[in-house]
């Protein structure tokens, strides 16, 4: 049975994960794409380290641009140095204590491509998942957010998706897209391949059938989502960081994003936007929501990066969803 969905701010989600893998039976399963031991994330670490000292299995997999996050620059030539000792330290923590650990990605040719940008955390038959939290200093300084989940099918999913990306890593490779039905909804998995997801076509797909739209992301819709949301008769609002607030790299993606759609934000206050989700209304007032840690831009489409996203019209779940837009991001 699926208890309530319950949306959670990045400290919420700190402290709620962390609470909860203390009290771990049979596993801990956790993916992220950047992590780094800093200390809004070692209340989580901790909890980790302590389970796995004492027998439970824990499954790590982060994905190795968290160098990139820890050197807070995108020029390798900087890599090397105090702040990205940040990166090794908690794997070596980790590892230590019983984790097994893996950095995902390092056979890649290049940085951008190939990235796993999905994020869970499942501990026994709790998932947090379908939102966009990284394990770095963003925890306490970005609008976003991860959704509580306890239900042992969409457990089950994630870490058999989990499974099946450390066996793809172990070969450097990607895999198709694919879904998978849950109580909750539809489970869309972006497994990495060039010009392939699966979550951009659901987007665009119900983009095209809705006629009221709300689009929050970290970035700014491009490609035929964009030119999708700009067709006569569709009403939409979008919500999405200025390019003065995000680092150089980002700032110009969003400002040529911005430059060749014609894309205007909503989005007025100074805390960086992190989070993503797309709100659909049909013609007959029904809604569907897609949730999880895909931006919406055909950049991760191009680049072909690991994704995790819900397709869902779970009432519960959208009404978190318009709540969190009301209060954080307008």
């Amino acid at each position: 049975m699926t208890a309530r969905p319950t949306l959670l701010t990045p400290p919420e989600y700190i402290h709620d994960a962390s609470v909860e893998i203390a009290c771990a039976q049979n596993r801990v399963v956790y993916l992220s794409m950047v992590a780094i031991d800093v200390e809004p994330a070692s209340e989580l670490f901790d909890a980790m380290i302590d389970v796995a000292n004492r027998g439970v299995k824990v499954d790590f997999l982060a994905d190795i641009f968290s160098y990139t996050e820890a050197a807070e620059t995108s020029f390798p030539i900087q890599y090397f140095g105090s702040k990205t000792r940040r990166a090794t330290s908690i794997r070596n923590r980790l590892v230590k204590s019983g984790v097994k650990f893996r950095w995902l990605g390092v056979g890649r040719s290049f940085l951008f491509s190939g990235r796993t940008h999905s994020k869970w955390c499942v501990v026994d038959d709790i998932v947090y998942s379908f939102g966009g939290v990284n394990l770095d200093n963003g925890i306490t300084s970005r609008t976003d957010y991860m959704i509580k989940i306890k239900d042992k099918a969409i457990a089950d999913a994630l870490v058999s998706e989990h499974e099946r990306i450390t066996k793809s890593d172990e070969k450097n490779a990607a895999y198709r897209s694919h879904s998978l039905e849950s109580n909750l909804g539809t489970i869309l998995f972006d497994g990495g391949l060039f010009g392939s997801s699966i979550i951009y076509k659901r987007a665009v797909a119900l983009a095209t059938q809705a006629n009221k739209i709300t689009l929050v992301s970290q970035y700014c819709p491009s490609g035929k989502l964009s030119r999708t949301l700009h067709k006569k008769g569709k009403k939409v609002k979008l919500y999405f960081n200025h390019p003065k607030n995000a680092t150089f790299l980002n700032g110009l993606l969003i400002q040529w994003n911005i430059l060749t759609t014609g894309n205007k934000t909503l989005y007025k206050k100074r805390n960086y936007l992190h989070a993503k989700f797309m709100i659909f209304e049909m013609p007959d007032g029904s809604k569907t929501a897609i949730t999880g840690s895909y931006n919406f831009s055909f950049s991760s489409v191009f680049f072909g990066t690991r994704e995790v996203a819900l397709e869902t019209k779970d009432p519960t779940i959208i009404a978190e969803l318009e709540e969190f837009l009301n209060n954080r991001v307008k």
